[in-house]
């Protein structure tokens, strides 16, 4: 492979800044609504004590059964396209994004199943982590996200980068909103829905927003949890 020389370098133009897509008023809502926010907020203080009793017990397991962090942050889709981090409990070992990136047939399985792999094939995952994920407990430190205001407590679910592109022309609708630990998508089946179904959703949930909805969603996951229909 042929390097660049010096003078290469220096006249070589830098990339283009990437430039997040402006908000479409009509489908912002759910983003601008300092209710919204409020709701987020008083949830998450009001469990407080349980989600840190929870968090503490479950980060143990995490420690004592595997080497490596507690914690797992990966890049997701935000607000306006912007990049953050999205954290949860670690349940696979060290090295799974390596051996996702490194074994041509778990790749492709991953990006046909909607960029997650069922636990059944997935060798990456430890023995703790399979419960975590079926109890969704393995979600409890996007609270910290929620926090941050780079989530809320609902609304569609935080994809990579590479997924965005399934949402075509309905694009800009789920860039317009913070994407959610629940919602509509997540308390009707989750994994089991698939594109472009998962689309059809998120967009109708956007669209026809309403803050009493987000309180029905949210009293919803609890028996959608217990269920763990499409929880892998």
């Amino acid at each position: 492979m042929r390097q660049l020389g010096e003078a290469e370098i220096e006249t070589a133009a830098p990339p283009p800044p990437r430039v997040a897509p402006s908000l479409d008023p009509r489908v912002a809502r759910p983003a601008a609504s300092r209710s919204k926010r409020a709701l987020d907020l008083a949830c998450v203080l009001l469990a407080s004590p349980l989600l840190v009793l929870l968090g503490i017990v479950t980060a143990a397991l995490v420690l004592i059964t595997s080497r490596g962090p507690v914690l797992f942050g990966q890049e997701r889709v935000g607000l306006g396209g912007g990049r953050f981090k999205m954290y949860k409990f670690r349940t696979m070992h060290p090295e799974a994004e390596r051996l996702l990136q490194q074994d041509t047939d778990l790749w492709n399985e991953y990006v046909v199943n909607g960029f997650k792999l069922p636990a059944e094939i997935d060798r990456r995952i430890t023995p703790v982590g399979r419960f975590l994920r079926r109890s969704s407990l393995d979600e409890l430190p996007q609270i910290l996200n929620v926090v941050a205001g780079t989530m809320s407590l609902v609304g569609p679910r935080p994809v990579v980068p590479a997924e965005v592109d399934n949402y075509g022309a309905q694009r800009v609708v789920y860039l317009s909103v913070r994407p959610g630990i629940t919602g509509a998508w997540q308390v009707n089946g989750r994994s089991t829905v698939d594109y472009p179904d998962r689309v059809a959703i998120d967009t109708e949930y956007v669209r026809t927003w309403t803050l009493w909805r987000d309180v029905k969603i949210l009293a919803r996951t609890p028996f959608a949890v217990l269920r763990a229909r499409g929880a892998f």
